[in-house]
């Protein structure tokens, strides 16, 4: 008798060919149900819907289609106890070698804006779980598949195993359907539950080398079912990308995700942008980027929020870079960065999403916060010193702006022509980011922007500032002695801007 397939997915991605070769290849029979049913039958398939073989029509609207004993029991029989043989035998059900479902779209539609509470319960899958769960406990007898990507690995274990699937590997597609289930349920627990509990689950991508320093192991894990953000990445060249790397990439990926509408590069080195610019293209971008700070550049991280083209791409051999991101790579400048082959060349087509909460361990539990990921808007900043920002020295404070969000605490950012000049982080004084942000800038203060995360508690730094030639400053304020500064820039002949959010990065 011919083994028997169920294939009940909502993802149809590889479902037909997959289905194909079960068919032709390996003379198995299929069973399906809804959607898929009907995707096989129009591709010219023979197929049985679950209702016919059960003989139970779906029912509840197809809330009720696979929950039923000939299903089931086909399913978790035990090919190795007789009494489940003979319990097979006198219900007239046939054992289910190969179970193929991967489940509702819940996630894809909670995270859709408007949805409501009613539209997310019937993505609820109940039919899906329950398989996955049986197929995946009975895996010492048949192979169970949840994503499409399983597919032609499967394929290849039946060719090279004279059509039976090994134990290893199903033994594994067990536990990845284990793992789909879990992770299914816990985004609906989730969502239910909203602030009151806040689980957090993953995947294991693969293990690194290691973490921050060589004696703490580290591992890479896929939140959700569907690859997102690095997970969806393609990495086109060079060595294995370290969690360090993969620290400063998401970096790299926040500071880029702020400018859309204008070619822009940044240089990351431990978390924090070493150079930040804009340009008319993203070769001029990068090279204003590197300028700005082209010895702590060696060894950095490079995000481009335009493709990478031949000529960005010469400029990005001649140093040494750990990592490099871009929306795309362009053939010939493929060729060009290969010459540097140790150089990870990433593509992430979607630069600008980024998980909604930040997660902290602290011993005992976590902190969980929403992420900083307000836009800035000039037009609701205030400007509160007699002169007045002209149009450029406005746009050049929105940018400083949008660069100091995500430099480390106490950030200060000192900028020009749309360019770092110098960024002084995570110092403890305020004081002191000042100091370093004006000595790394140098010269090229006279007539410079500078923006701080936090507001001002003295007018010592805004005095600083003066002297070195700055002439405007973009600042949160908030603080008591607010006025004290404001005073000083008007004596001084300084802008200043308040923008009433603040951008502590700890």
């Amino acid at each position: 008798m011919a083994r028997l397939a169920l294939l009940s997915v909502s993802n149809k991605t590889g479902l037909i060919d997959l289905a194909r070769s079960l068919v032709e290849e390996f003379d198995f029979d299929l069973i399906s149900s809804g959607g898929t049913a009907q995707a096989l039958k129009d591709a010219g398939l023979p197929v049985t819907k679950v209702a016919d073989y059960t003989g139970s029509p779906e029912i509840l609207g197809g809330r009720v289609k696979t929950l039923h004993p000939r299903i089931h029991g086909g399913i978790l029989a035990r090919r190795d106890v007789p009494q489940d043989i003979t319990d097979l035998e006198n219900n007239q059900i046939r054992p289910i070698d190969l179970v193929v479902v991967n489940l509702y779209p819940f996630e894809e539609t909670i995270a859709k804006a408007g949805v409501t509470l009613s539209q997310a319960v019937e993505q609820i899958d109940i039919g899906g779980p329950a398989m996955l769960r049986a197929s995946s406990k009975n895996f010492a007898h048949l192979a169970v598949l949840c994503d499409p990507a399983q597919y032609e690995e499967y394929l290849e274990e039946l060719r090279q195993n004279n059509g039976a699937a090994s134990l290893e590997f199903r033994q594994k597609a067990a536990l990845k359907g284990f793992l789909h289930t879990a992770s299914y349920d816990q985004a609906i627990a989730s969502y239910l539950a909203g602030t009151e509990n806040y689980n957090l689950s993953g995947t294991q991508l693969q293990s690194l080398r290691y973490g921050e320093n060589p004696h703490q192991p580290a591992a890479w894990y896929q939140t959700g079912t569907t690859p997102t953000g690095w997970t969806a990445s393609t990495k086109l060249q060079g060595k294995e990308l370290s969690y360090n790397n993969l620290v400063d990439l998401e970096a790299a990926r926040r500071i880029i995700a702020e400018f859309t509408d204008t070619p822009a590069a940044t240089i990351i080195k431990h978390t924090n942008p070493c150079g930040t610019a804009l340009g008319s293209s993203i070769f001029e971008a990068y090279q204003k980027a590197f300028n700005a700070d082209s010895v702590s550049a060696f060894g950095g991280i490079v995000a481009l929020n335009r493709p990478i083209d031949a000529a960005t791409a010469s400029e990005l051999t001649k140093t040494f870079l750990e990592c490099v991101v871009a929306p795309s790579c362009d053939a010939e400048a493929e060729e060009i960065l290969a010459k540097k082959s140790n150089v990870r060349i990433l593509t992430l087509a979607d630069l600008s999403s980024g998980p909604k909460d930040t997660v902290k361990a602290i011993a005992g539990g976590f902190l969980v916060q929403a992420s900083d990921d307000v836009i800035a808007d000039a037009s609701q900043w205030q400007i509160v010193t007699e002169r007045q920002p002209t149009a450029s020295e406005l746009a050049e404070l929105l940018f400083a702006w949008k660069v100091c969000k995500h430099v480390k605490s106490n950030a200060i950012v000192v900028t020009s022509d749309r360019t770092t000049l110098g960024v002084g982080a995570g110092q403890m004084n305020r004081v002191g980011s000042v100091k370093i942000a004006l000595e790394q800038a140098g010269e090229k203060t006279k007539g410079a922007i500078l923006a701080s995360d936090g507001f001002f508690p003295f007018d010592d730094s805004v005095r600083t500032a003066a002297t070195a030639g700055i002439t405007a400053i973009v600042q949160p304020g908030g603080s008591l002695r607010d006025k004290d500064s404001i005073k000083a820039a008007n004596e001084l002949g300084l802008v200043m801007v308040l923008t009433g959010v603040r951008h502590f990065l700890h």
